[in-house]
């Protein structure tokens, strides 16, 4: 259970993500793919307690099953970010897990981007939103998105970003009950790998895709179940490699309608899509 260092703390937000879609354009020499894929915030997050100390321990305060805590992103981000600033100050951190695991929402990721945003603040060390993005491509290729906290085409291997304003849809998000293997679906031989890159200019949702989802499906039969209830109401997609898979409405009237109806074993969400980090505005008001 989770509790509050104390009751007035701060509850740093770390939220989620979609991936409007995926389109994976080669795979460089190195083994990572080249990617394109457009990144939306989205109004459900995970909330973080931060509380600098003098003392220079990484200390976390959350139960994760299967997560080591000295294996979890967000230890592992305020380490790096410890040495790399070169500061003996500490911290102690308690998580509020409220985004689902395994997803392809970010959460993860998301956890170590508001780690860095947040230590970098109340450490005093006054890295650039660069060089935060370059210390989050080594602990994942979603931290970057989450410490730039704008909505942003992406390429390379999701870390060159180009801004964008996509619309701020109601989303229905289903969630079955299934963990994907990231690793298992780039490693596929069928996999695409050659889908044509384009201008951002030119980004029409129902002119892209997912290009990990069918080989998800074939694999993830809880997947495929949860695309073929939802695309009967709205044109249906995977997010990121995660379980997730979400569909855009123009009302939030037209999204809970359809989450209603929905079976409970899909875990349906109603969220709206946000241009602007919920984090970033948050810090922005307090002034950190």
């Amino acid at each position: 259970m989770w509790i509050p260092l104390m009751n007035n703390d701060i509850r740093y937000l770390a939220p989620a993500k979609l991936n409007l879609f995926l389109h994976i354009n080669g795979r460089r020499d190195d083994g990572y793919h080249e990617l394109q894929t457009l990144f939306q915030f989205i109004d459900l997050a995970d909330e973080l307690t931060i509380l600098p100390t003098k003392e220079p321990q990484i200390e976390l305060r959350a139960v994760l099953a299967g997560v080591n805590s000295e294996d979890n992103l967000i230890v592992r981000a305020a380490k790096l970010l410890q040495a790399h600033g070169q500061t003996k100050q500490g911290a102690i951190i308690e998580l509020n897990k409220r985004l689902p695991m395994g997803a392809g929402i970010g959460g993860g990721s998301s956890d170590a981007a508001t780690t860095l945003v947040v230590l970098n603040r109340l450490w005093q060390l006054h890295l650039t939103t660069t060089e935060l993005a370059t210390l989050g491509c080594a602990l994942g290729a979603d931290v970057p998105i989450f410490t730039h906290g704008h909505a942003a085409f992406a390429e390379g291997i999701g870390e060159q970003f180009t801004p964008a304003e996509p619309e701020c849809c109601w989303y229905v998000l289903l969630t079955p009950p299934v963990s994907v293997s990231t690793a298992r679906i780039f490693a596929s031989p069928d996999l695409p790998r050659n889908t044509p890159k384009f201008a951002p200019a030119q980004y029409n949702f129902k002119k892209t895709r997912n290009d990990c989802q069918t080989i998800v499906t074939q694999h993830y039969p809880e997947v495929a179940q949860a695309l073929d209830w939802l695309v009967e109401y709205a044109p249906a997609r995977m997010t990121g490699t995660g379980s997730c898979v979400f569909a855009p409405f123009t009302t939030e009237r037209q999204a809970r309608t359809v989450a209603m109806r929905c079976p409970p074993e899909f875990a349906p969400l109603v969220c709206r899509g946000l241009n602007q980090s919920p984090l970033h505005e948050q810090i922005a008001r307090l002034g950190i």
